[in-house]
């Protein structure tokens, strides 16, 4: 098949494309930089601005099988719960999605994915942080806690619309904190997993790190083998209702920074400080993509924060190096 992966330089189109590429099809990547990691495995790079109208109709001039949208402004608490970039991810992420719909609309495109986000759900339904409740049908009334949440809202009907519309033919899931190798680590836009493992790669045997918030609010983290098979499964069904694509497996933010210290072999102290958390519990809940693809993460929490503190501690360790 021809693929197109758009933000393919991005942590989850990097991986997507390596998936793609193994599964011996033809993929095309599209970013604004090719990935800070590792050069894009893709047979065709195009490097360019999605929002800019034209070059996204150039990117659409061809014919493609199946076209995966992972482009956005994003990043962690720090990055999204802050304020400071609203207008930011609300103008640029929606120039994106505009003008990739219409551009795949009058194109030649057999289906696309859209990439939607757990923070499209209402606050009001996860301030328990041991009962949060995220099935894909309570996301109306709508009442997401930050703009890059109503923004992802305002996509996904988008692409609803023009699916209606145009006969697109669109497969949307919502990601529940992905995580693993080859991620933002540093510089501000790091989610919780990378930046707890940098912050104990960092430390000594012992020693003490840094925790927005009380601690106790609750996450469910996914690592990303399972996104990148959940993801490619559901584009190649006929399922064409909203999903989640997430772990089941809830933890505490300071479980979670234990559980790393666990496995750098060290001893970790947690001092909570304010900061930005978002809400205060997100659980994936699984119910609707087990029934209707039969899909399941297949390793526990634990494995995948062993893959990528280890890569994580790579990256330290190298950057600390003194230049020759």
């Amino acid at each position: 098949m021809k693929c197109l992966v758009l933000g393919g330089g991005g942590f989850i189109g990097s991986h997507l494309v390596s998936r793609l590429i193994d599964e011996d099809h033809h993929v095309t990547m599209v970013d604004v930089k090719q990935p800070p990691f590792a050069k894009s495995r893709a047979n065709a790079v195009k490097i360019g601005d999605l929002r800019d109208p034209l070059f996204c109709k150039n990117v659409f001039s061809g014919d493609y099988d199946e076209v995966y949208q992972l482009a956005a402004d994003m990043g962690g608490a720090g990055y999204i719960f802050t304020g400071d970039h609203d207008a930011a991810v609300m103008h640029g992420s929606a120039m994106i999605n505009l003008n990739i719909a219409n551009a795949a609309s009058a194109g030649t495109v057999g289906r696309l994915f859209y990439s939607s986000s757990a923070c499209v759900y209402p606050e009001r339904n996860q301030t328990d942080p041991n009962a949060p409740d995220c099935r894909e049908d309570t996301a109306y009334p709508a009442s997401p806690d930050s703009e890059y949440g109503w923004e992802k809202l305002f996509s996904e009907r988008l692409y609803q619309s023009f699916a209606r519309n145009t006969g697109l033919t669109v497969r949307t899931a919502r990601y529940h904190n992905i995580f693993g190798p080859n991620g933002t680590w540093t510089g501000g836009r790091e989610k919780a997993p990378a930046a707890l493992c940098r912050k104990i790669a960092e430390l000594g045997a012992t020693g003490t790190i840094d925790v927005w918030g009380p601690g106790t609010q609750t996450r469910t983290f996914l690592y990303i083998d399972g996104c990148i098979e959940a993801t490619t499964r559901l584009m190649r069904s006929d399922f064409g209702n909203v999903v989640n694509i997430g772990s089941e497996e809830m933890v505490s933010i300071n479980q979670l920074a234990m559980m790393i210290g666990e496995i750098a072999g060290k001893t970790v102290h947690v001092n909570n400080i304010p900061g930005p958390i978002g809400v205060n519990g997100r659980k994936s809940d699984n119910t609707l993509i087990l029934d209707a693809l039969g899909w399941a993460p297949s390793q526990p929490l634990r494995d995948g924060l062993v893959k990528t503190y280890d890569w994580i501690n790579q990256q330290v360790a190298q950057n600390a190096a003194p230049a020759n």
